[in-house]
């Protein structure tokens, strides 16, 4: 009877993958020993595989170029990363050597491209797709970069006050685009995405406030809903009221050349995953050409926006099994040396799932368990994983360690949770590493940030300030005392 750990995951799925595979019964991911990186920097750990995200990028344009061929498709494509799946400079500077161009939300991005303009990492020829609602001082941020020569910087228009607000603060001729509110999935709280202007006010809105405006341009139609670029009616519905609204603009509209089709690839989220990106992307190209053949209008410029496909895969978290405990009769937690609210928050706030595999152990026997943080929250557990909503590890030994991986975590958990402040139950924030390549393809580790202290956490909450200020006044004292 086959009853090992390994017996489980060969006859479930198909095994090895491409990023993962086992050598001395251990796991490897990419090619990394994930043991010898916990024997160096410990557990819990977080880890980014910088390689995965320059793998994801080309694969990307590949995939467009393939399309644009086959359908020989008059327009480009342009590949823009969403900063918020990361902000972290190892992030955009890995993404950066793709030639590649980027899409903000918030007044603070603007000062990461400049930043980023200043270490010549981009420069006045990248796109900078300005998204979101936009307060006072993200709309000075736009205008500063371009009044100082950023012309491909486009602010794309969300509500219909943010025209006029941008025109009285950019000193020259500016382009932007205008973002759709669409309509959402049936199973949504809501009808409309709170995002854009409505499918039949954007005609009348160029007409109104764009058309005889000589210092704006309208360069680029924005499309994007939440479920992502999925192969379902609802994604292929929405995506042809685009192109009519994109046919009724480009017949007045000459200056408009572009259609920004947003993001939403899925990521591998289990062994089973399967999703095919070209079928997908070919579409895409194919219902763009037709409908725009048809109304004899010229295709445009195609433009994405991927974030968590860019920067997903990339990711990792490892965990140490500390303990067992045996509840009733058939529930066993296997309590993880971390919190899942603090370190994966995406998979208690919204039931996101990632692979989870035994990193070590492959060839003991397993069994069923639940996964649970060390906090004081009932929140704080993780069981939805692929196989069947259960979890099933190498069985617990006190005397052998067992080490858990979460793979594919690299886009939005560091800012959802708050990366280098205040953590749930001050369960203190892991070691993060980086893996990178050398020039000859040899795999590099280096400590981006320390596993948080006792003393920064206390700092931000006051205490270290409170410490100092009465040391500051016992000293005053003192002196005071006993004058010299």
């Amino acid at each position: 009877m086959k009853t090992k750990y390994i017996d489980l995951i060969d006859q479930t799925f198909y095994f090895p993958q491409e990023e993962f595979k086992l050598k001395d019964n251990q796991l490897q991911f990419h090619g990394v020993n994930l043991m010898e990186m916990i024997a160096r920097y410990g557990a819990p750990l977080k880890f980014t595989y910088l390689p995965k995200i320059s793998e994801n990028i080309n694969r990307t344009k590949e995939w467009f170029n393939n399309a644009i061929k086959t359908n020989s498709y008059a327009g480009n494509y342009y590949y823009c990363y969403c900063t918020k799946s990361s902000h972290f400079q190892h992030v955009l500077n890995e993404a950066l050597k793709n030639d590649i161009h980027i899409e903000t939300s918030s007044a603070f991005d603007i000062d990461i491209v400049e930043n980023l303009k200043e270490q010549g990492r981009i420069n006045n020829n990248t796109y900078v797709i300005c998204n979101g609602f936009k307060r006072d001082q993200y709309i000075q941020n736009i205008a500063r970069l371009i009044n100082n020569g950023h012309h491909n910087c486009i602010p794309i228009i969300d509500n219909y006050e943010e025209l006029d607000l941008l025109s009285n603060v950019i000193n020259e001729d500016f382009q932007v685009g205008i973002r759709i509110a669409s309509e959402e999935e049936p199973k949504f709280e809501f009808y409309t995405s709170r995002l854009g202007i409505g499918y039949r006010n954007i005609v009348p809105f160029y007409n109104n406030q764009i058309k005889n405006n000589s210092k704006v341009k309208l360069k680029m139609l924005h499309f994007f809903i939440n479920t992502g670029i999925r192969d379902t009616a609802y994604y292929w519905n929405e995506l042809l009221k685009c192109l009519k609204v994109y046919i009724s603009l480009k017949k007045i509209c000459s200056s408009l050349d572009s259609l920004n089709i947003g993001g939403g690839f899925p990521i591998k989220n289990s062994l089973a995953f399967d999703y095919d990106y070209q079928y997908m992307i070919n579409e895409i190209i194919n219902q763009v050409q037709i409908a725009c053949e048809e109304a004899q209008v010229n295709v445009p410029h195609i433009f994405t926006e991927f974030g968590s496909f860019t920067v997903g895969e990339s990711g990792g978290a490892i965990y140490e099994v500390l303990y067992q405990k045996q509840q009733n009769d058939r529930e066993k937690w296997n309590m993880i040396n971390s919190s899942f609210i603090t370190t994966l928050p995406d998979t208690w706030a919204i039931n996101k799932r990632f692979i989870m595999l035994a990193v070590n152990r492959w060839d003991d026997e397993y069994e069923r368990v639940l996964l649970g943080g060390l906090t004081c929250d009932s929140d704080d557990y993780y069981n939805s994983e692929q196989h069947m909503n259960a979890i099933y590890l190498p069985k617990f030994k006190k005397e052998k360690p067992l080490y858990i991986g979460f793979f594919n975590t690299g886009a939005y958990q560091e800012t959802i949770g708050g990366f280098g402040g205040l953590q749930h139950c001050l369960i203190p924030q892991p070691k993060h590493i980086i893996i990178d390549q050398d020039l000859e393809g040899n795999l590099i580790t280096s400590v981006f940030s320390e596993q948080q202290t006792s003393e920064q956490l206390l700092s931000i909450l006051g205490y270290q300030k409170r410490v100092k200020e009465e040391a500051l006044e016992y000293s005053q004292k003192e002196a005071f005392i006993h004058p010299n």
